[in-house]
């Protein structure tokens, strides 16, 4: 089997990760997932006895769980895994790319922007749905690919005007279409994937890009230019973002794309399609048309 190419340097993502978290992280993205969780985990109508929380950065959707009232134990399985005084809280060191769960033990599986900086998501997936016992859940929030097109747009043409090149500044993240492939792939049964997208505005580029650092969201890709920035580099790059993507008080615009997933561990209980040829009703009678065969002539 051909190994997943190595995107991503996660070493780098845990020191930025940890460089956030001791500046002071900016949750407003987190936050603003939590809430929607929250909405999603509502309208499930049944109680989940153990949990894992898989690389969530803060613990905004443990809250949500714990206020749900429809989660036991939870546990806390990330990189950087810290302390927590949470009753019903075990906080473990995981590797995203390597879960060290037992086949059929989990009932609930949540995930809020941090698997998108897995190299092998669709190996990640898979070991989901065998972790989870039939019927388990998997709700998971992912950074989708049109997250900061803006700064992508401002900092690819900075660089060609100034540097005679491009190089990879923002990753390239999944989109849609590609995440709900990835699910049936994995063996999750009612795969469900959908997208929201978040306008934020800025006084400057330089703002958003303060934010990026105080979320350990900066550029970790493998293939990233190692030489410091050029200073006329980035000077271009803001004055075209604020001439492409300001409004007219002047503030920019920066756009955030949070696509959704949900699909379940397989269970004989779940709807299963019907098969084909097993309709009791022809489709003509319930539109009340007249059915053509395959091959006939219309008459007008």
């Amino acid at each position: 089997m051909a190994e997943s190419p190595v995107v991503f340097d996660r070493d780098l993502l845990r020191a930025r990760q940890r460089r956030a978290a001791a500046l002071g992280p900016v949750t407003f993205l987190i936050d603003y997932v939590a809430k929607d969780f929250s909405d999603r985990l509502a309208a499930v109508l049944r109680r989940f006895e153990l949990t894992v929380d898989l690389g969530t950065p803060t613990d905004a959707i443990r809250r949500v769980l714990a206020e749900s009232g429809k989660v036991d134990r939870i546990i806390a399985a990330d990189a950087i895994a810290g302390k927590t005084t949470a009753e019903n809280v075990v906080a473990v060191v995981v590797d995203e790319e390597a879960l060290p769960f037992r086949d059929g033990s989990l009932d609930l599986v949540v995930s809020a922007l941090a698997l998108q900086f897995v190299n092998d998501l669709p190996g990640t997936l898979i070991q989901i749905r065998r972790a989870l016992k039939p019927d388990g859940l998997l709700l998971a929030a992912l950074i989708g690919g049109d997250t900061l097109v803006e700064l992508r747009v401002a900092f690819a043409a900075a660089e060609a005007e100034i540097d005679g090149g491009v190089s990879p500044r923002v990753a390239p993240f999944a989109d849609l279409r590609e995440l709900g492939a990835l699910l049936q792939r994995a063996g999750f049964a009612l795969p469900v994937t959908d997208v929201d997208r978040l306008s934020v505005r800025y006084a400057s580029p330089f703002a958003l890009m303060h934010d990026l650092r105080r979320m350990g969201v900066t550029n970790v890709l493998l293939e990233r230019r190692r030489r410091p920035l050029k200073r006329a580099t980035l000077t271009r790059m803001a004055e075209i973002y604020c001439d492409r993507f300001a409004d007219a008080d002047g503030r920019v615009r920066a756009t955030f794309e949070i696509v959704w997933l949900s699909g379940w561990a397989p269970h004989a209980s779940q709807q299963q399609p019907l098969s084909p040829g097993s309709a009791q009703r022809r489709l003509a009678d319930a539109l009340g048309t007249q059915e053509i065969s395959a091959g006939a002539k219309v008459e007008r």
